[in-house]
């Protein structure tokens, strides 16, 4: 079952707390699970533009779809047996320390 791992950062987050693993670490124990498919950071919000059609009209808007002082910074796809697998992984990133993981799974249209 995959699931979309959505990485978040935490602007109000002091970062004193040490995350258990490096992002390294997690990526190799992700690994020894065969779990990960693919993910990558994202530019900064100030980057984004957020579409809309509405009444035949296409509008565009810079910056993220919600005005909110946290903002998305990465994704990962995982492979999991189920949603407590993922959320074990999830849970050892070092941003579920510093910021929040956002983690759902996919709805396939078939």
């Amino acid at each position: 079952m995959k699931f979309l791992m959505l990485v978040v950062v935490d602007p109000d987050n002091d970062g004193t707390e040490a995350p258990e693993l490096s992002i390294e670490q997690w990526g190799e124990e992700v690994d020894r699970h065969d779990a990960w498919r693919e993910g990558d950071r994202l530019r900064p919000v100030a980057e984004a533009v957020t579409i809309r059609r509405r009444g035949g009209e296409v509008t565009t808007t810079p910056g993220p779809f919600a005005d909110t002082r946290e903002w998305i910074a990465g994704f990962d796809v995982l492979e999991c047996d189920d949603m407590d697998a993922a959320v074990a992984l999830a849970s050892r990133h070092p941003m579920a320390t510093h910021g929040a993981i956002e983690v759902r799974p996919y709805w396939p249209l078939d």
